[in-house]
């Protein structure tokens, strides 16, 4: 026998080394495909192996199975065909195998026990479950007996036989007394795995109650009681229940004491038998006195801890799930004080069958090979059988290309028909296994399962896959093509899979096409197509950040997306991984996640996810919410001592920011009650200080907590804390004398502060006594803070000093000062006082001093009033306000120097002398004059582009034009883009041409323009201009430059945010341009502006640095224009009504030193400030004095500020202040600004004027002659026609004017006539008639309706009417008075 299985085993291994086995056809779940396919009965549903039912319901025992055709059911009971149709309580299931047994009618569940089998068959096989021991549930009464009490020693041990009735399953066990309350178990006392109760030694008080053994059958969910046991417990002594406790459970008796034994298991070793899989369960229990402790271990090796688990104190040890290595000698040792005693318990672990390789079906096409392989372990060694629909296999197989070779069964060139199901079996003496196997043979064409023409997205350069599932038998091969062209695609950057799938490693754009996977076999041939789009990755750019936000402020997140443009995404916010519902509060829009009003509840984190069909990408980013923090708690104040105290608090919650510093304040109930101080500051990991006090005050506290965001509420006030009092510790301050009168001295001093006094009464002592006297200190005591000395002499020093004092005594003295008495009014006056070396703006002033005992007190200066008298220029108003200028000197020849004078000037100049109450007489009064110099730069500069091939400028005359001017000059060269190119040409005029028309070669050709008026000394300021840029629109007038008077330099405009103001109706100027102030030089300066343009736009117009524009709606937008010289920035002058306004705290900086040099219609503005540099903006506030109107100019630079646009002549109140700190500013200061001179010019130096006065000097002549004759002849004489002929000749002769005939009256008079009366000669002249009456001998009447004038060069130019109607003229008498020609008439 051991000789043929070696044979067989040589065999087979030679077999399967020549043999070729074919690829196993794995069918799809493919509908089409199931429902046409042939296959043998598979079992999908069994019953248990060991099947127990509960007899009081019906009995199902399962059995369902598929397979096409479907298959039919039959089954065996206890071997033997078991004939449902026969038993009327028995019906299988339509459409399954499934037993139903009822017994509605009748019957016994315990007939229907024992061994029941399910075939399933159809046309290709035949499948067997396993089988089925179907037993009926069991649950016997507990048989009925009497028992007798228990009796028993104290301190023996005790066992209480349960004995359960059997059932089946077997019951629960469980022990209760008979009133239904559980039995305590603990270490002594505990129940047996077989149910019984051990007692490890026994005492008097368990004799208290019965024991009665309950066992719980779980079928029927009944519970069966036996009758209880009772215990009478023998003691030596009498026992008492009230001796009971738990340390000494014998109440103090004597108790004989004992060695451990075991009462389960029994000897010194014992066996245990365990299958693989199943718990194992060991037990020992031990008897003595004391209780003795269980202790488990292994022999040879430890107890695997991740298994086993101790119960029952320590009584039992169980492990789970028992494995081969678990096999061996286990030890229990029971121990206490007197011995130990230790148990063997030897553990073999057995098993039944278990599967190694279970036999899996099997589908082969024809001619193709296979094999079923049925592998098992158990112990001992299972035995394995293989049967065919139910039938043992025969072995040597009849069936040539089937042949068993132990566990596997090898299949040769299968053909149709060939189909069955197989099983094997596995079974050893402690169970069996059996499995169900088919083989199929299969012949099918080959067919595409997958969707046609599918379209794949996919991302680039990501592995992507394109599937094409198929089925055929014997199984087809495929291959995938590429736009139909070229060989199958396998290799590089493809690869083909079995299942036929095409993996493409890393997809480009190229990759993008049509694919086709064709399968083919021996059967036929079919084909699928795929087409692949590659996508751009959908991806987060600008991923939101992590962003800690202020309660209240807003937060915003950011999440910028790229993706391909033909793959709609669609952007969602999570916070903390749940849906964010947008609202009022939350709002999203393309790229972003705003928060507004932000509270705690906001806190988390935030992710922004972008999908689109084919892929995602999401970031994440935490918000945190910073808040003030809360206010500090449980005040409380330890160690009191005279001027200190312990103050102790518990800091709030600092909502995430943490606490920088905590604040103490104090309240104190005598000087200003109810009002809060603060008192220090400490940083802000203290919670305990010591605060040091001042005396006799009645403090209570409270402390406030800082953050980064702001203060807390302060705290609930601590109790209060007096302090008790004592004499002044404070000198008094600013102790001076000073007289306010010339015969008294006033001493004073400031208060000592409310905290300082230290206790009450508080009085002051004032000492005082002539210096250098020799006299004896004068004192008074007084409550007050003055105290006035009478009847001094006239500025007397004086030692002063004063010392505080309460009713705990005096305080420190102050230190001596020296005081004077009052002052009087000097007596004498500076003497010859005289100037030198006058030039256009200096002067050297020269006086002689006076006797130093004239001044008659404290000597301070010499001050000098002078005053602008008149200018040197005709016609040119001043304002003659006096400015005066005070120089200290104590020279015996002083000198000084006089300033910032106006050239071309008239001033006048007196001096006194001052001290430091009163002012001298005044010296003699000094005029002198100022030389002529340059003049200021004109007052506005205009380029317009009126047409395609011209420029029009536009100027106005100097604001000063300290001199006489002669003229303008007019400097200007071709500049192309930031090159200047050409020579510079030269243009100038009269002082009285104002504008310039300047041709262009062509439309594209600009220039840089300078502009300087001309006096005697040289040009003066210059101001240059780029010609503005052409523009294709009508209106040329729309590009126009203007420049305004600034300094030497000219910045660009903004809009500045101007402080918060009420809301009263604005009114708006015209913005000034403000510059840094710059030193006057001595030589012409050339300011330098960039090409300035103001293009309307739409919606908002656009203005630049010297252009103003007109705000309009919607309101202009501001954009600084590129400057040529200079980087800083001017500001816009914004005029509202003054309005109180809300201010901040601010840190401890300060504005003061504030000055402003005014001039006509500008002012150069400078203060001294200690703000960090470059950390603050500052406000200019005027209020201009007339209606109270308030102006604002913002700038962000240093000092000097020049702000242009103010009113001439006009009175401001200037302060500054800080755009960030509205609290901090300066002091108010006013001054006036120079008024505007009225540009009239001297007619009498006018060519024109002479010209006029001549030619009326000639006319009168003429006429006196012509008078003169005729009067000499006695006769008539034809004046008006004389006269009229000589106008129209000196009109014809200037005019060139075509005159009408003239025809010669009888009288010798002319006759001009026309063919209408009053028609107008050319050049706009109006005819003379001459229908003048003989008896007429006064030409007036002719000048009717007409004003004279010569034009500029004496040219006569005038209007004649005819007179019509003697009324006519009576009503316009007055204008013939003022016509020149009535006037000459009225002459002759």
């Amino acid at each position: 026998m051991l000789g043929q299985g070696r044979h067989a085993a040589l065999a087979l291994v030679s077999l399967l080394l020549s043999w070729r086995e074919a690829t196993p056809i794995e069918v799809p779940r493919d509908a089409r495909i199931q429902q046409e396919l042939k296959q043998p009965p598979t079992l999908v549903r069994q019953s248990v192996k060991d099947y127990i039912v509960d007899p009081r319901d019906n009995i199902i025992i399962e059995c369902e199975a598929k397979g096409n055709p479907v298959p039919t059911f039959s089954w065996r009971k206890n071997r033997k065909f078991f004939n449902i149709a026969k038993d009327p309580r028995v019906t299988m299931r339509k459409g399954s195998g499934t037993l139903e047994i009822g017994f509605r009618s009748g019957g016994r569940p315990e007939d229907y026990e024992g061994e029941y089998q399910c075939f399933a068959k159809n046309d290709l096989g035949t499948a067997l479950s396993n089988k089925i021991l179907l037993r009926v549930s069991k649950a016997p009464l507990w048989p009925k007996e009497v028992l007798e009490p228990v009796v028993v020693t104290e301190g023996s041990p005790l066992v209480l036989l349960c004995n359960p009735p059997p059932g089946l399953p077997p019951p629960f066990t469980f022990w209760m007394t008979s009133g239904m309350s559980p039995i305590r178990q603990d270490k002594r006392v505990s129940m047996g795995l077989n149910g019984d109760m051990y007692f490890s030694n026994v005492i008097a008080r368990d004799a208290d109650t019965d024991y009665s053994c309950n066992a719980r059958f779980p079928f029927t969910h009944t519970i069966q009681q036996k009758n209880p046991f009772t215990l009478k417990v023998h003691t030596k002594e009498p026992y008492n229940d009230t001796s009971y406790n738990a340390t000494d459970p014998f109440g103090g008796r004597k108790v004989a004491e004992s060695t451990p034994t075991f009462l389960s298991p029994s000897g010194s070793q014992s066996s245990k038998m365990v299958l693989r899989d199943e718990h194992l369960l060991l037990e020992c229990i031990a008897a003595g006195l004391p209780t003795p402790t269980i202790k488990w271990f292994k022999k040879g090796g430890d107890l695997p801890g991740h298994k086993v688990k101790f119960e029952k104190f320590n009584k039992t040890l169980k492990m789970v799930s028992v494995s081969e290595e678990d096999d061996g000698e286990y030890v229990c040792m029971a121990n206490n004080h007197l011995g130990s005693i230790r148990h063997s318990i030897f553990v073999h672990v057995k098993a039944a069958p278990y599967w190694l390789d279970k036999p899996t079906d099997l589908v082969l096409a024809p001619d193709e090979n296979g094999r079923l392989v049925c592998r098992a372990n158990g112990n001992p060694k299972p035995e394995i059988k293989w049967l065919m629909n139910g039938e043992p296999l025969e072995n040597p197989s009849p069936n040539p290309s089937r042949q068993v070779l132990g566990d596997t069964i090898i299949f040769r060139s299968v053909q149709m028909g060939g189909s069955a199901v197989y099983q094997c079996n596995a079974s050893n003496e402690h169970g069996y296994l059996l499995a169900n196997a088919f083989v199929s043979v299969l012949d099918m064409p080959p067919r595409m399962l997958g969707a046609k023409k599918q379209l794949i997205k996919v991302i680039e350069n990501n592995r992507t896959f394109l599937d094409c599932p198929f089925f055929g038998s014997p199984l087809p091969e495929l291959r995938w093509f590429k736009n139909g062209q070229g060989s199958g695609l396998d290799g590089g950057q493809y690869r083909a899979y079995i299942n036929g799938t095409l993996e493409i490693k890393k997809a480009r754009a190229e990759d993008e096409g049509t694919y086709t996977c064709v399968a083919s076999s021996i059967l036929g041939m079919a084909e699928n197509q795929v087409s692949l789009e590659v996508k751009e990755r959908t991806r987060i750019v600008g991923a939101p950040e992590h962003k800690s936000a202020i309660r209240g402020s807003t937060a915003r997140f950011t999440c910028k997306v790229k993706s391909d443009p033909s793959l709609p995404v669609t952007v969602t916010w999570t916070k903390d991984d749940k849906p964010l519902y947008l609202g009022w509060r939350l709002k999203k829009d393309e790229e972003s996640l705003t928060i507004s009003n932000v509270n705690e509840g906001d806190e988390g984190t935030y992710a922004c996810t972008v999908k689109s069909e084919i892929d995602q990408d999401s970031a994440s980013a935490r918000l945190t919410v910073l808040d003030r923090p809360d206010p500090p708690m449980d005040l409380d104040l330890s160690d009191p001592a005279a001027r200190s105290v312990r103050l102790t608090w518990i800091p709030g919650n600092d909502h995430r920011s943490p606490i920088t510093e905590f604040l103490v304040q104090f309240e104190e109930d005598r000087w200003e009650p109810g009002r809060w101080q603060n008192l220090s500051t400490y940083p802000g990991d203290f919670n305990s200080v010591i605060l040091q006090l001042a005396p006799f005050v009645n403090y209570q506290f409270r402390v406030i907590a800082i953050n980064t965001v702001g203060q807390s509420q302060p705290s609930r006030p601590s109790p209060r804390y007096k302090t008790s009092g004592a004499a002044p510790d404070a000198i008094p301050r600013g102790v001076r004398g000073w007289g306010s009168e010339k015969d008294n001295m006033e001493i004073s001093w400031e208060p000592l502060l409310d905290l300082e006094r230290n206790g009450p009464n508080l009085r002051y002592s004032v000492w005082w006594r002539r210096k250098d006297a020799g006299e004896e200190w004068s004192n008074v005591t007084t409550e007050g803070s003055k105290h006035v000395v009478h009847n001094t002499d006239t500025y007397v020093p004086y030692e002063v000093k004063v010392q505080a004092r309460n009713e705990f005594g005096p305080g420190p003295e102050s230190n001596q000062v020296i005081g004077y008495s009052g002052e009087d009014v000097p007596t004498d006056a500076p003497t010859d006082l005289r100037v030198s070396k006058v030039g256009s703006t200096k002067a050297n002033i020269h006086w002689k001093p006076v006797d130093p005992a004239s001044v008659r007190g404290e000597f301070k200066e010499y001050k000098l009033y002078y005053w602008r008298e008149s200018s040197l220029v005709p016609g040119l108003l001043v304002s003659k306000e006096k400015r005066t200028k005070g120089v200290y000197s104590t020279a015996s020849e002083p000198s000084g120097i006089l300033s910032d004078l106006v050239p071309y000037s008239r001033y006048q100049m007196f001096m006194v002398v001052a001290n430091g109450r009163f002012e001298g007489p005044p010296s003699n009064t000094v005029e002198f004059t100022t030389k002529e110099g340059v003049p200021d730069a004109p007052r506005f500069f205009r380029i317009n582009r009126r047409s395609f091939d011209s420029i029009y400028l536009e100027w106005d005359k100097p604001l000063e034009p300290n001199g006489i001017l002669i003229g303008y000059q007019l400097k200007y060269r071709i500049v192309n883009g930031s090159r200047v190119g050409g020579r510079t040409q030269l243009e100038t005029f009269f002082p009285n041409v104002t504008d310039f028309t300047l041709r262009l070669p062509d439309r594209s050709t600009r220039y840089n323009f300078f502009l300087s008026a001309l006096t005697q000394i040289g040009a003066g300021e210059v101001f240059a201009e780029e010609s503005p840029p052409f523009a294709n629109q009508e209106n040329f007038t729309d590009t126009t430059g203007l420049v305004e008077l600034t300094d030497a330099s000219v910045a660009s405009s903004f809009t500045p945010t101007p402080p918060p103001l009420a809301s009263l109706p604005p009114t708006t100027i015209a913005p000034p341009t403000i510059a840094p102030t710059t030193a006057t030089p001595t030589t012409p300066t050339t300011t330098t502006t960039a090409p300035t343009t103001a293009t309307p736009t739409t919606p908002t117009p656009t203005t630049t640095a010297s252009t103003t524009a007109t705000p309009t709606t919607p309101p202009p937008t501001t954009t600084p224009a590129t400057e040529a010289t200079t980087t800083a920035k001017a500001a816009v002058l914004v005029t509202v009504r003054r309005t109180d306004q809300s201010v901040s705290v601010a840190p401890a900086w300060e504005i003061w030193n504030l000055t402003a040099e005014h001039n006509i219609n500008y002012a150069d503005v400078s203060w001294i400030h200690n703000f960090p540099a470059g950390s603050s903006e500052f406000v200019l506030e005027f209020t201009l004095d007339s209606d109270k109107t308030v102006k604002v100019v913002q700038v962000n630079q240093q000092p000097p500020i020049r702000v242009a646009d103010l009113i001439a002549g006009a009175k401001y109140h200037l302060r500054v202040y800080s755009h960030a700190f509205n609290s901090i500013s300066s002091k108010y200061i006013t001054f006036k600004t120079k008024a505007a001179y009225i540009d009239q010019v001297d007619i009498a130096t006018q060519g024109w004027f002479i010209g006029l006065m001549c030619a009326i000097a000639l006319i009168i002549l003429i006429l006196l002659i012509v008078c003169f004759i005729k009067r000499s002849r006695g006769g008539k004489y034809p004046g008006g026609g004389f006269v009229a002929g000589f106008a129209e000749y000196l009109v014809r002769d200037k005019k060139d004017l075509p005159l009408d005939p003239v025809d010669q009256k009888e009288d010798g008079s002319f006759d001009y006539h026309s063919d209408e009366d009053n028609k107008p000669l050319q050049g706009s002249q109006t005819s003379l008639d001459g229908n003048v009456k003989e008896s007429d001998d006064s030409l007036v009447d002719y000048g009717e309706g007409g004003d004279g004038q010569f034009n500029e060069d004496g040219s006569f130019i005038g209007q004649y009417t005819v007179k019509k109607d003697k009324d006519e003229t009576e009503g316009n008498e007055s204008s013939e008075a003022t016509s020149p020609v009535n006037a000459i008439y009225s002459l002759a």
